[in-house]
């Protein structure tokens, strides 16, 4: 690990890493119009988000792809995790986290449900091994930080984990930060989340392709809900292949867009 490393100062910003489907855009062999376009909105990595602090850089999932994401926004340091869920597409590039403690002095705080922790103790045994390591920085440096539906401080923010339904027998969370949410991998709203979904600036929500899905909502459905909340604006993320970005946009009310990787949105209120 080099003495020194850098990293862009982007505070007062989320920044969505990837905005894609589990198979990501393109996906692979496909010959469609939106796998071949040339707009750079339809190439769409896994899930992810992060959010530059006063107090540090918040990740939000690690995507398979979350190293080439960090290095495409020129992001040098992450200095904690919060977890939606434990799908492979939202967990496992875990282990590209192994460099940060040399930056932070320490373990990664990664902030989880139980189930998720479970699970990150399984494919990722090694970080818990008891085994001497053989040199610094052979497994990520970890340290599992139990979450509830309870809200909690994490790098001088509040955040509040919200309930959510991810088909018909899962459950996963979103996050509320200030006046901003973030809502991947979406199926239904419990009733007992809305009211905790109210008076937003910004909701970032799942909305995977045109037709109904198991597990995702559609592009229709998730109108709807933004309807009903009414947040300022709205962006649409966890996009398959069937949503092209200029094409869907244009039939979309002006306040609601597709997100796109790199998109950078301002959250001016979680700093102090």
């Amino acid at each position: 690990m080099p003495q020194q490393f850098k990293s862009i100062d982007f505070r007062g910003e989320m920044i969505l890493l990837g905005t894609g489907t589990s198979v990501g855009v393109p996906t692979i062999g496909c010959p469609c119009e939106v796998c071949e376009s040339n707009d750079p909105r339809n190439r769409r990595t896994r899930c992810s988000a992060v959010i530059g602090l006063d107090q540090g850089n918040l990740l939000i999932d690690t995507s398979p792809d979350l190293r080439t994401q960090l290095l495409r926004e020129g992001i040098g340091i992450v200095h904690a995790v919060l977890y939606t869920h434990e799908h492979v597409d939202h967990l496992y590039g875990l282990d590209d986290l192994r460099l940060f403690p040399f930056v932070i002095g320490g373990p990664i705080p990664l902030y989880c449900e139980e189930k998720v922790e479970r699970r990150i103790r399984v494919a990722f045994d090694y970080a818990f091994s008891d085994r001497p390591a053989t040199h610094p920085g052979a497994a990520p440096q970890l340290d599992l930080r139990r979450i509830t539906l309870d809200p909690f401080e994490l790098l001088g923010v509040q955040v509040m984990p919200i309930r959510l339904n991810h088909g018909p027998h899962f459950e996963v969370l979103g996050f509320r930060i200030g006046q901003t949410a973030y809502c991947t991998d979406v199926s239904s709203i419990p009733e007992s989340s809305w009211h905790l979904l109210e008076g937003l600036d910004t909701l970032i929500l799942d909305a995977l392709r045109p037709r109904p899905h198991p597990t995702h909502l559609s592009v229709d459905q998730a109108v709807e809900i933004i309807d009903r909340l009414k947040p300022r604006q709205a962006f649409l993320t966890h996009l398959s292949h069937e949503l092209d970005y200029a094409g869907t946009n244009a039939t979309l009310p002006p306040n609601i867009r597709l997100a796109y990787d790199g998109q950078r949105i301002p959250v001016p209120d979680l700093m102090r």
